[in-house]
C-alpha cells in the first residue's frame, strides 16, 4: 500500500528527480519523459471514461489504466534493480489480453475503406488522443530502449494498445450510432 503523507518533497527543485531505485536523474531525461507520457496516456483515458461511452470498452479502460500504472514502475525502476524491488511489470499476458479484445472487438466492425479522422461521437474522439499519446509513449520508449534496457513488453505492449484505442474508437461510434469520419483525399 502507498502512503503518501505530503504531496510536496522539495527535492526536485534543483530540476533532479528520483527513480523507484533511489537514483537521481534530471526530469528531462528520456525515461522521465517516457513514463510522465504514460501518465498522460492514463489521463487521457480518463477524458474517455467521462465521456460516459460504450460500458464493455470502459471496463477494458478501467483494467488498462491499471495496468499503465505497472508500466510506468516498470520504467520507473531499471532494469538491474528489479531483482531488489517487487515491482509491478507488463507480461505477455497484458500483450495477449489486448490482442483478445482487438480480434473482438474488430468482429463487430466493417472492414477498413478509407483512413479514419479523429471524430465521430465525444468517447470516440478521446480515444483518438488516447491513441497518439500511446503512439507518442511508444515512440519514447522505443528510443529509451536503445539506449538503456527495458521491459520486454513494455513497446509491444504500447503498440498493441494503440491498435486497442483506434479499434475501440472505431466500436464506440459504431455502438453509439455515429459514423466514422473517412479521410477525402480529394477534400481540397
Amino acid at each position: 500500500m502507498v502512503r503518501i503523507n505530503r504531496v510536496y518533497t522539495r527535492a526536485g527543485d534543483d530540476g533532479s528527480t528520483a527513480l523507484g531505485g533511489g537514483q537521481r536523474v534530471a526530469k528531462e531525461s528520456l525515461r522521465i519523459e517516457t513514463y510522465g507520457t504514460v501518465d498522460e496516456l492514463n489521463s487521457t483515458i480518463g477524458l474517455v471514461l467521462v465521456a460516459k461511452g460504450d460500458e464493455e470498452i470502459a471496463a477494458a479502460l478501467g483494467v488498462i489504466q491499471q495496468e499503465l500504472f505497472n508500466l510506468g514502475s516498470d520504467l520507473a525502476i531499471v532494469e538491474s534493480d528489479k531483482q531488489r524491488f517487487a515491482v509491478p511489470r507488463i507480461e505477455d499476458r497484458h500483450v495477449k489480453r489486448l490482442e483478445e479484445l482487438i480480434d473482438g472487438w474488430n468482429e463487430h466492425l466493417e472492414p477498413l475503406t478509407s483512413f479514419i479522422l479523429p471524430g465521430g461521437s465525444p468517447a470516440a474522439a478521446h480515444l483518438h488522443l488516447a491513441r497518439t499519446v500511446c503512439r507518442r509513449a511508444e515512440r519514447l520508449a522505443v528510443g529509451l530502449g536503445r539506449e538503456e534496457e527495458i521491459g520486454g513488453f513494455v513497446i509491444p505492449y504500447l503498440n498493441r494498445l494503440s491498435d486497442l484505442f483506434f479499434v475501440a474508437s472505431r466500436l464506440e461510434n459504431h455502438r453509439s450510432g455515429h459514423s466514422d469520419v473517412l479521410w477525402d483525399s480529394r477534400a481540397f
